[in-house]
């Protein structure tokens, strides 16, 4: 005697979509916060365009991101706490009157996954 039972493919992704959404915890992460400095522009500018390059979003999100992950494998940036100071110096005799620039006492707040909070663990259910 043969059954005749036929699930359809919606019903099959319905039900393994329900078990996922049942079967999930929350993610614990774990946070350290650090403080550094950005490096000089690359060459000598007048102290306008010196600040101007500095002071750009892009250069602060690029160092943050680069203080995280020189923490190790897994470091991301959480969040930017303090944008820091900008520093400029004057630059060699041959450039006179011109200034090198950077932000100095940057405070960034970083974290990773916490170990054994996320996926399944040997011999557990």
């Amino acid at each position: 005697m043969k059954l005749g039972l036929t699930v359809s493919p919606s019903v099959l992704v319905l039900l393994g979509s329900v078990f996922f959404v049942v079967d999930t915890q929350a993610t614990e992460y774990i946070y350290r916060e650090l403080m550094a400095n950005t490096l000089s522009t690359v060459g000598c500018a007048a102290e306008v365009e010196a600040i101007a390059y500095a002071s750009k979003p892009f250069n602060l999100n690029k160092y943050s991101k680069k203080f995280c992950q020189s923490q190790g494998y897994g470091w991301h940036v959480d969040e930017i706490k303090n944008a820091g100071k900008l520093v400029c110096q004057d630059c060699s005799d041959a450039n006179t009157g011109k200034k090198q620039c950077h932000i100095e006492d940057v405070v960034v707040k970083c974290k990773r996954i916490k170990p054994g909070s996320v996926g399944l663990l040997p011999g557990k259910s």
